[in-house]
């Protein structure tokens, strides 16, 4: 380990961190240029075969960056897909950046370094940067906005070059050492262990942007809001700020486990998808109104109303039932499209009954920061399952790849284990480890160090 990875988990100060010397490589999951063609037509694209950990070069810093040392970082849907090199391949998106010369020609590099989510130590500031120092403790957004375009200060998903850090950008989270722009950085809610951190900014900032930013659905008290794969990342995300705002949520998820574990979040309703007849294929048009009608009248069985919101993220196999099963004037808000992009829907259910379908992605930082207050009030929790070693990566996004996964599977970058990166113990306690650990099976023996 290099002597600043090793000064950070000591805990030095501000003023030793920077006395160190930055290295000229880091540790990183990555994936290489060379590899981008060796599933051909392999039903089974299995991750383990193309993610590797290895050093790769530090990057130079740009003036309005940062250097954060990574304490943890987390699996999201987007590594998969790198690491599936499907629908296409991300050194697309790295060699599309680079043709703006200056600074981002540095992400186009034969390794792609992964990760959209982290938590940790910022080692190093670039010349422009104001507000943050070295020493503070930040998590990072995926939201890689330029803030010189006028359509971000509007809303920074709109500006036209609006990139995910670690899936269109490079030196993504998944390392010992990340680079940002400062403008994907908040403070590190100081409750938290750093992989608990680190599994917010990408899936709870996404579930705010859908369900409680008047950029999405704009829930309300009493809402009744269905939620699709609720026990997933974004879906343990989405209950909890539905209860949070006074909503009824009714969540859908695939086992008998993943109930248990929704019902310690607080789900109202619980249905196993299995139960209404719902399997894991696509459905046709008329299959989806089928099935709309099986899950509207198990609903109303169970809250008296059919759903004024439909949280949806899984696309293919679920959307033609959404948009049934929303009430009339109702929404369906939907941020991906885990089983197919080509979404198949009965019109007539929506222009009929004034239903409205809206496109959400990610969050623009302001939408982060209120998230992240509501996660520092104890208002939110982190929806960590289980955590890996950073280079365990490949099990842990097959995990995520098959589905076997509740929550957010942590990754473990420089912190040597996990309960670790606490600074107000006191906090911690006041909110109770059952309920910062509802997901978490055996919760980790928390310490106040650093690293």
């Amino acid at each position: 380990m290099d002597a600043l990875a090793e000064a950070v988990l000591a805990g030095a100060s501000p003023e030793e961190l920077s006395r160190e010397a930055v290295p000229g490589e880091y540790l990183a999951a990555y994936l290489h240029a060379d590899d981008t063609r060796m599933f051909g037509d392999a039903p089974d694209k299995d991750v383990r075969r193309s993610l590797r950990v290895g050093r790769v070069p530090m990057p130079e810093l740009a003036p309005d960056e940062a250097l954060v040392a990574v304490m943890a970082s987390s699996v999201n849907y987007n590594t998969v897909w790198s690491a599936t090199f499907a629908p296409l391949p991300t050194f697309d998106f790295l060699r599309r950046f680079s043709r703006q010369g200056g600074y981002a020609a540095r992400h186009d590099q034969p390794q792609h370094v992964l990760g959209s989510d982290g938590a940790g130590v910022i080692v190093r500031v670039g010349a422009g940067v104001r507000h943050w120092r070295v020493g503070d403790h930040v998590v990072v957004s995926p939201s890689y906005v330029d803030d010189q375009e006028p359509a971000t200060h509007s809303d920074g998903m709109l500006g036209r070059e609006q990139r995910v850090w670690g899936f269109e950008t490079n030196f993504g989270g998944l390392a010992h050492y990340a680079v940002v722009r400062v403008n994907q950085l908040v403070p590190k809610p100081t409750h938290l262990t750093w992989e608990e951190a680190a599994s917010v900014p990408l899936c709870g900032a996404t579930a705010y942007r859908m369900l409680v930013s008047d950029r999405g659905a704009r829930i309300k008290q009493g809402d009744i809001v269905l939620i699709w794969g609720a026990a997933g990342g974004l879906g343990a995300y989405a209950v909890q700020l539905v209860k949070a705002g006074g909503g009824i949520p009714i969540g859908v998820v695939s086992s008998e486990e993943k109930a248990r574990a929704l019902r310690r979040l607080g789900c109202d309703v619980v249905i196993n998808r299995n139960d209404i007849g719902l399997g894991h294929h696509i459905p046709g048009p008329d299959e989806a109104i089928s099935l709309g009608k099986q899950l509207g009248k198990r609903i109303r069985a169970e809250v008296g109303e059919d759903p004024h919101v439909v949280f949806d993220y899984v696309g293919a196999a679920t959307f033609g039932i959404s948009v049934f099963v929303v009430r009339k004037g109702g929404t369906v808000v939907t941020c991906g499209s885990s089983t197919g992009y080509q979404h198949q829907f009965d019109n007539r259910y929506l222009w009929m009954n004034l239903k409205r379908v809206i496109g959400s992605h990610a969050a623009n930082w302001q939408e982060l920061a209120e998230c992240n207050r509501l996660v520092q009030l104890g208002m939110l929790m982190p929806a960590l399952s289980t955590t890996y070693p950073l280079e365990e990566i490949g099990e842990a996004t097959r995990l995520v790849q098959r589905n076997q996964h509740t929550g957010k599977v942590g990754v473990l970058c420089l912190a040597p284990r996990a309960g670790l990166g606490v600074t107000d113990p006191a906090l911690r306690d006041r909110i109770g480890a059952d309920r910062l650990n509802a997901l978490r099976n055996p919760a980790p023996v928390v310490t106040g160090s650093i690293g």
